[in-house]
């Protein structure tokens, strides 16, 4: 990292709290929008995926709500929690909490009230089991993974991929109240997947994890090492990928679109496996990204060419 850029850092951790003043862009900022949209996406595709035909408008809204909220919830109290190591890191510096331009009471109280509101609202409109599902993902996001995983062991996102591959079953249980093989297959795609989409930004942060003493997998075991996790662990994505077609949850219109997803995911695995191209990491998170939005919508695509057909 430049020296210039080391200035920003250190000047963002060590700006006075009464010099700034925070907004509602800030308590915006503290749910990490994207992420929950990339969430919420995944939640509505297992709504989708668990009826033959449209699920009730009402149960979409408050559940898509609820989750939501508590998504939001659980980003805020990552932001507590990770206050100082996030005014360590660049491309975090700037966070409210980390720039101090907000009290770190006011973030917990908002963490706290977007929480309680998701799941008290899930609870309410749509079912106890969404609810208690969504209260666990949250504790395992905010608590296990954010305030013990990710500072004791490089295996953190693998063990804690499991609270971020939980939306398409909360979406699942939203309709159908039950849990069944198909939200777990759905949930065990999120799960094989997060380790090569972000063990491949922590090669390219990884200076930046090793000045915070996090032990992201690059600074514990290297970058050679990492770059081969990234391309097993795609390979394994790619098996995953293949099993809902495997258990006749879908047909050849998935199968063909997994096809060309799964190529060009691997292709990016390949170059970061390969090490040769600086860019290849972060090029290969960012299409990550897509590939996961891809996997489901071809899956949606899918699923209701099956249900025309039928109905036709």
């Amino acid at each position: 990292m430049s020296e210039a850029m080391m200035t920003q850092v250190r000047t963002a951790a060590s700006v006075p709290l009464e010099s700034a003043r925070w907004g509602w862009r800030d308590l915006l900022t503290l749910c990490k929008p994207r992420v929950v949209v990339v969430m919420l996406v995944c939640a509505l595709v297992g709504m989708a995926l668990a009826r033959p035909v449209l699920p009730s408008l009402a149960v979409v809204v408050f559940g898509l709500a609820g989750i939501g909220l508590a998504a939001g919830g659980a980003a805020a109290f990552n932001h507590v929690v990770d206050r100082r190591l996030d005014a360590m890191m660049l491309r975090t510096s700037r966070r409210p909490l980390a720039a101090r331009r907000m009290p770190s009471a006011v973030a917990l109280a908002w963490a706290t009230l977007l929480s309680v509101a998701g799941i008290g609202l899930l609870a309410w409109q749509v079912n106890a089991l969404t609810a208690w599902l969504t209260l666990g993902s949250l504790i395992g996001y905010a608590l296990v993974y954010t305030a013990f995983l990710k500072h004791a062991t490089p295996q953190n996102i693998v063990i804690g991929g499991v609270a971020g591959a939980a939306p398409p079953l909360l979406g699942w249980t939203a309709v159908t109240g039950q849990v069944g093989p198909e939200p777990l297959l759905l949930v065990l795609i999120i799960f094989a997947w997060t380790p090569p989409h972000f063990w491949a930004l922590a090669l390219h942060k990884r200076e930046e994890y090793a000045r915070a003493g996090v032990p992201m997998l690059p600074v514990t075991h290297g970058e050679a090492f990492t770059r081969l996790q990234v391309w097993l662990y795609g390979w394994l994505t790619v098996a995953v990928t293949l099993m809902p077609f495997a258990i006749g949850m879908s047909g050849v219109v998935y199968l063909v679109g997994m096809a060309a997803l799964n190529a060009r995911f691997m292709y990016w695995n390949w170059k970061v496996w390969r090490g040769q191209d600086p860019r290849a990491p972060l090029a290969a998170f960012w299409f990550s990204i897509r590939y996961i939005l891809g996997v489901f919508g071809v899956l949606l695509l899918d699923h209701y060419a099956m249900a025309w057909s039928l109905w036709g």
